[in-house]
């Protein structure tokens, strides 16, 4: 059973339904959790820095490129090359997702 949603439906100048508001807690419930789900914090480090999306997950989970590079097994500076390139190869970014603990397609961008 589904426990009810604090809703609010917001009118138009017409009188019909224009908009549905609902509490922030349950719009994001639906995608946490999902192999997608790519949060708001992560794309604001990609936006504002100007930064690949392994960068802004490797940063958002506190993880240096350092200890990425140990996780896979290569230099720090050929790590750095990948982090810095726009578009992992789907290789790469399956063996990035799994030392992040996150899935391929929340690096798929």
């Amino acid at each position: 059973m589904n426990a009810p949603i604090n809703i609010q439906i917001i009118n138009g100048a017409d009188g019909k339904p224009a908009f549905v508001v609902i509490p922030y807690d349950e719009y994001v419930k639906p995608r946490e959790g999902s192999e997608t789900y790519v949060p708001h914090e992560v794309v604001s480090m990609m936006v504002d820095n100007e930064w690949s999306i392994a960068r802004a997950w490797r940063e958002h989970l506190g993880v240096t490129q350092q200890e990425m590079a140990q996780r896979l097994g290569v230099s720090q500076s050929a790590y750095s090359q990948q982090e810095s390139t726009g578009r992992l190869r789907k290789a790469s970014r399956e063996k990035i997702a799994a030392a992040l603990g996150i899935s391929p397609l929340q690096l798929d961008v």
